[in-house]
């Protein structure tokens, strides 16, 4: 295009003829300076963006440097307490001072740091604000929340009521010392739980054991419903007088009842085992707590599964409440078996392997077998505190023979001091929690109103258990037994790990902090009066382990008589043990032999056409007799065919027959003047057994 063309043209349709890359010239500078000023902002504030991003880096390192040294920091507080304890018990028993237990002491330590955390430290973090979520109806396990293109995680902790929003926990160091409460299921309570069925005294626990299991199942039960009833009529009454300011449900109660109904009376046992006090008392009260910890989990695991049909979820349900009892039993029968056969197989690998030629890795198995049985039974959705239990049962029986001689004193040792520690601590985080806890619910009528629960519910399974036990037992628990077990019946860890397991509602939070003041009340006061109450009561003290009472001890009331009175007596004991009779039948010449290095040979007592299979399962120590049964293993119980005893003229016979060269005796006769005092050693087979004295159970 020309000059003179463009003045024909006029400015604005030159502009519109003018190329794009003409167009452009004059508008260089603007666009240049534009540019200019965009790129110097853009570069000014991605350096801003890179700044912020490096300082919150910073806070964030900062930040978890600061958590790893409180993680570290409560961790050590811990074992301060742990480590003063254990000074203070030596102290104690060097003074021989038997008022207060090393449990008792545990609870006061904690308590002193839960005063100097609460009190002692200040805030150390805050929150902004509190966002609103009105559109969503439930809360969610984990968040994710978009913060200015960034996105942040956060999970749910639990609900806070209303009134205490702006009262949030702001001490970091109180939160760190706040334990998950899986933490004492998954790793606190297997050792304790393992540690009293593996180091149980079987021959005081089986001959008790009709008893112990009246005391453990019908006890628990009766226990959990005379409490939840009374405590319904507490709940009742705090609603009359205006002090019930949420929802509190009957089946609340019974939960309640199921979890203050465990008992742990680890402080008069403790005391027992120091003063050698009555062995079957002791055998009573340990095999009560052991089972009743069992039963009593599992009952509140039943009760919380109670769900019945229609609106009102919380109205009885006679489909439900049998549904519940469904649950109950295949529960703790799973459970069991789940133990049984974790036992079993650690048997079955210990006897056909050479791991007793590597204690080290015989002992770590060990412990890792037994160990995972309480996880695998939580994952299957059963209970692992049974199956724990009964796996300790069948690991002592079972498995500790197959052991080499470092493993079975390590086993012992390792587990003993896995309990003594787990157990303190459980205490020492009582004392520390009724300070640092966040969500306790004091309500002086629940609490005063509990105590009267127990105590009642106490009374009502005892008591009457004990008179309906007496007509079956040839040695009767006398009256100053069931004062003792009456007086016995502390909580302590169990009921502890269940009570703070769920805390999320108004009625499981006053249910904690109730728990939490009957185990202090039960540890200090009871605990401490045990040796004056076992003067008061005459109970016996300074006796042998493995001395039976004497006929005439004032503990028992002993049938004795002429006649029809002793004739009954003695079919009393006949038929009270008929049924342990044949399972230790089958356990001595069956299951020992296919499960350990002892009993007698599969083959003289399976059939002739399993001769190959006998041979398969028999160890050859068996044949050789190089491992006889051991005294502490021996089984209690035996058939009434195959044993025979021998003192002096007289031949016994198992079954009641009896020859002598001088005149006759019966052989209740020769068993309650010769065995009166003390085991006798049998022979059957070529395996020393040890034959009951007394069937009790």
């Amino acid at each position: 295009m020309e000059l003179g063309d463009a003045a024909r043209l006029g400015p604005e349709r030159v502009v519109r003829a003018l190329p794009p890359r003409l167009l452009l010239l004059p508008l260089l500078p603007l666009l240049l300076g534009r540019g200019l000023r965009a790129a110097a902002s853009a570069s000014s504030s991605g350096a801003a963006a890179e700044d912020s991003s490096a300082m919150e880096e910073l806070a964030t390192e900062k930040e978890a440097e600061e958590s790893h040294r409180q993680d570290s920091v409560s961790l050590l507080t811990f074992i301060l307490l742990l480590t003063l304890t254990i000074l203070t018990i030596w102290l104690f028993k060097h003074r021989r001072v038997r008022f207060l237990h090393e449990t008792g002491l545990a609870m006061i330590y904690g308590l002193i740091v839960g005063v100097i955390l609460r009190y002692g430290t200040t805030a150390t973090s805050g929150h902004d604000k509190s966002l609103s979520c009105t559109q969503e109806d439930r809360a969610f396990s984990t968040l994710l929340v978009n913060v200015s293109g960034k996105f942040f995680e956060y999970t749910l902790k639990g609900e806070i009521s209303p009134g205490k929003v702006n009262s949030v926990e702001q001490n970091d160091m109180l939160r760190k010392v706040t334990f998950d409460p899986e933490v004492f299921f998954n790793i606190l309570l297997p050792p304790i739980i393992f540690h009293a069925g593996y180091s149980l005294k079987k021959r005081h626990f089986f001959r008790n054991l009709g008893s112990i299991l009246a005391y453990a199942f019908l006890g628990t039960a009766v226990s959990c419903f005379i409490i939840g009833n009374l405590m319904y009529g507490v709940v009742k009454l705090m609603k009359i007088v205006g002090q019930l300011s949420d929802k509190f449900y009957y089946t609340d109660c019974l939960f309640f009842g199921a979890v203050i109904s465990a008992t742990d009376p680890v402080t008069v046992l403790a005391i027992f085992n120091e003063l050698h006090a009555d062995v079957d008392l002791y055998a009573l009260l340990f095999g009560e707590s052991v089972l009743n910890d069992a039963v009593a989990i599992v009952l509140s695991s039943s009760i919380v599964a109670y769900q019945p049909a229609g609106l009102n979820t919380h109205a009885f349900d006679a489909a439900a409440f049998f549904k519940s009892v469904g649950i109950f039993l295949g529960i703790f029968s799973g459970s069991f078996t789940m133990g049984a056969v974790t036992g079993v197989v650690t048997a079955l690998v210990t006897k056909f392997t050479k791991l007793h030629c590597f204690p080290l890795l015989e002992t770590a198995l060990f412990f890792l077998m037994s160990w995972s049985t309480f996880l695998l039974a939580e994952a299957c959705g059963f209970t692992g505190v049974v199956a724990v239990l009964f796996c300790g049962i069948t690991q002592a029986h079972y498995t500790y023979n197959n052991l080499s001689v470092e493993s079975r004193s390590r086993t012992k040792q390792l587990f003993e001091v896995l309990h003594f520690l787990a157990e303190n601590f459980i205490f020492s985080y009582m004392g520390l929690a009724l300070f640092t806890f966040q969500k306790h619910v004091f309500s002086p009528v629940f609490i005063i109103g509990a105590f009267v629960a127990i105590f009642l519910g106490r009374a009502a399974h005892i008591y009457p258990l004990s008179f309906f036990l007496n007509l079956g037992r040839r040695h009767k628990i006398g009256w100053n037994f069931q004062h003792m077990m009456m007086f016995s019946g502390l909580r302590g860890a169990m009921a502890f790990a269940l009570a703070i397991r769920d805390t999320a509602s108004y009625a499981r939070q006053m249910m904690f902090t109730t728990t939490l003041l009957i185990v202090f009340f039960t540890v200090w006061i009871i605990g401490g009066g045990t040796t004056p109450m076992l003067s008061w009561l005459n109970i016996r003290v300074g006796v042998d382990p493995d001395q039976d009472p004497p006929p005439n001890n004032d503990s028992f009331q002993v049938l004795q008589g002429d006649g029809p009175d002793t004739a009954r007596g003695n079919r009393t004991k006949q038929e009270s043990a008929w049924l342990f009779r044949l399972w230790y039948s089958f356990d001595h010449n069956y299951l020992k032999p296919i499960l350990t290095h002892s009993g007698p040979p599969l083959t003289t007592t399976l059939p002739a056409w399993c001769g190959l299979l006998a041979r398969c399962l028999t160890s050859p120590q068996v044949y050789d007799n190089q491992e006889p049964l051991r005294e502490e293993d021996s089984d209690f119980i035996l058939t009434e065919g195959d044993l025979t005893l021998t003192y002096g003229d007289s031949t016994v016979t198992a079954n009641g027959s009896s020859s002598s060269h001088a005149a006759p005796t019966s052989a209740e006769e020769v068993l309650e003047r010769d065995l009166g005092m003390g085991e006798q050693k049998v022979s059957s087979r070529g395996t020393r057994l040890v034959f009951p004295l007394e069937d009790n159970a």
